[in-house]
This record gives C-alpha cells, sequence and structure tokens, in this order.
C-alpha cells in the first residue's frame, strides 16, 4: 500500500505571524515520520478563531514564503485563503486525496487541536482521510482515540503568535522568535501596531 507515493502532510493554522516554531515543529515531523512534504496552510477564518481577524492572507502568505524559504520540503499553500469560508479541515483533506491519490496524507497540529477535534466539521470522516501528527509538550501525551490513527511527536518551542503580536504593539518586536525576512517584512509593513 503506498509503495510509490510521497507522505504529505497539511499543516492548517492562522500562520499570524509564521514564527520559528511553527518551522520546528514541521521540521521534527519530517525527521520522525519521513515526510517528504509539508504544506503550511494558512486559513482565511479559522471557525474556532471566528472573533479574531487575522492579518490579510496575502501578507500572511508572503511571510510563509519568507519563513520557508530554501526549505525543500516546506509549501506555502493557499489552498483554504481560496477556499469558502469557514476553513473546514475535512474539506481540505477530500481536495488532497482527490489530487494526490497515491500519497499517504497526515495532518500535524498541536495538541491543543487534538483535543478539540471531536467538535470539528466532521471529524469522523477527516479521520478516514489522513493520519495524525500530534506535537506534544510537558509530559502530557495525547491520547488515542478509536478510529483515530496517531503518531506523537514530543516538542517544545517556546515562540507564540500572540506574543509576536503583542511585543509589536509594546513597541519592541520579538525578532529571536522569527526568521529576519519575517521580522524585517512584519516592520516594514507595520503589521500589529495598535
Amino acid at each position: 500500500m503506498h509503495v510509490t507515493g510521497k507522505k504529505i502532510a497539511l499543516f492548517g493554522g492562522t500562520f499570524d505571524p509564521p514564527h520559528l516554531g511553527h518551522i520546528e515543529m514541521a521540521r521534527r515531523a519530517v525527521d520522525a515520520y519521513g515526510l517528504d512534504e509539508v504544506h503550511f496552510l494558512p486559513c482565511r477564518i479559522s471557525p474556532h478563531k471566528s472573533s479574531q481577524t487575522p492579518t490579510d492572507g496575502a501578507l500572511r502568505m508572503e511571510m510563509l514564503r519568507l519563513a520557508t524559504a530554501g526549505i525543500g520540503w516546506a509549501v506555502p499553500d493557499d489552498f483554504e485563503l481560496q477556499a469558502p469560508v469557514p476553513s473546514y479541515s475535512v474539506r481540505t483533506a477530500e481536495s488532497f486525496a482527490a489530487t494526490h491519490p497515491s500519497d499517504r496524507m497526515f495532518w500535524l497540529m498541536g495538541t491543543d487541536q487534538w483535543n478539540t477535534l471531536p467538535t470539528w466539521e466532521q471529524p469522523e470522516r477527516l479521520a478516514e482521510l489522513v493520519e495524525f501528527i500530534v506535537a506534544w509538550r510537558n509530559d502530557h501525551p495525547p491520547a488515542p482515540r478509536d478510529g483515530y490513527r496517531l503518531h506523537t511527536l514530543p516538542f517544545a518551542h517556546p515562540a507564540s503568535a500572540s506574543e509576536i503580536r503583542n511585543s509589536v504593539a509594546a513597541g519592541q518586536l520579538r525578532r529571536g522568535w522569527l526568521q529576519p525576512s519575517v521580522a524585517e517584512f512584519i516592520e516594514t509593513h507595520s503589521l500589529y501596531r495598535p
């Protein structure tokens, strides 16, 4: 099964901004599970964060291109930005399964997403389409679920998108959590200023 196909992981999120924690989590997944590609999929409006208005999708895509420049397995992908709102992961997975029929599909996420997965749109259907790689920290591995193919990834990184946005508002961008080119982009475009 899947003898000739690639291993492709889908990694959804707001990526507002994409930071070194996102890249490192994906890199660990690539190393641990032999992934060929990780598609970074910024959502237009997350169904779980509808109260927050994210930065314009074109700007987030450009930051993702900068953040992943030179990383052969990283694919910035605007599929969900072009899809109807809200961004449902099951629709994304169905589309990828249709266009990559011989490939093995994974979904990369953190434990917070894994814990809310039963509340997502058609989670059982999503579980038929993908295997889940769940990054966890602080000795709290994700609990297995019947019918879900779970791979675990111990991982910790201090970077936080909300703290990065807050640091700009406070007048001091946390550059250490960002690719220099992304930090430059944030400052050039006056992003996250109050």
